[in-house]
């Protein structure tokens, strides 16, 4: 699944939750709701693939609103090896039926920029993944993820690269 797979999870499986769910109500299919905005600290490995093995801290925002079952993020990352990736998008949880435990999608947009180090192709650089946790009564999450970043070859070197972490969520409300 190091391709856009995740992307497309995200996209089919919420229309899918949005008709079922949310296109009944009076807010409609993207009526907004309201959620407690959350900053997540992750720290991972960027696995070998054409890339050596390094060192990735991310921090994502999740804005305080939802448009139908579709959340907002802003993402920020620094690799070992001085990478930078800022970008935007969209997320997708599913809880396990009453259990603490969830499942979340994401899919984002972003520019790259090397800095000396891994050289994903181009400046424009996709970022999707998904990361199975559980959240705690007070809105905790602890969860493990792994994301694919690359350029959907819109540029001629579409090396790619996954990362696997261990992230931290916590509501700021």
């Amino acid at each position: 699944m190091a391709d856009g797979t995740f992307a497309a999870l995200l996209l089919i499986g919420g229309l899918l939750d949005m008709n079922a769910n949310h296109c009944g109500t009076a807010e409609g299919c993207l009526g907004r709701s309201e959620v407690a905005p959350r900053i997540a600290i992750s720290g991972g490995e960027v696995l070998e693939r054409q890339a050596s093995v390094a060192g990735e801290l991310y921090v994502r925002y999740d804005f305080g609103h939802h448009n139908g079952p579709f959340g907002h993020a802003i993402g920020f990352s620094v690799g070992e090896n001085g990478e930078l990736w800022l970008g935007a998008g969209q997320t997708w949880k599913v809880d396990f039926g009453r259990s603490p435990f969830y499942t979340e999608l994401h899919a984002m947009t972003g520019l790259y920029e090397p800095n000396g180090g891994f050289d994903l192709g181009g400046p424009i650089e996709f970022r999707s993944g998904i990361e199975v946790g559980y959240e705690n009564k007070a809105g905790w999450r602890y969860s493990l993820s792994y994301d694919h970043r690359s350029n959907l070859e819109i540029y001629s070197q579409n090396p790619g690269i996954e990362t696997v972490q261990a992230r931290v969520s916590i509501p700021l409300r």
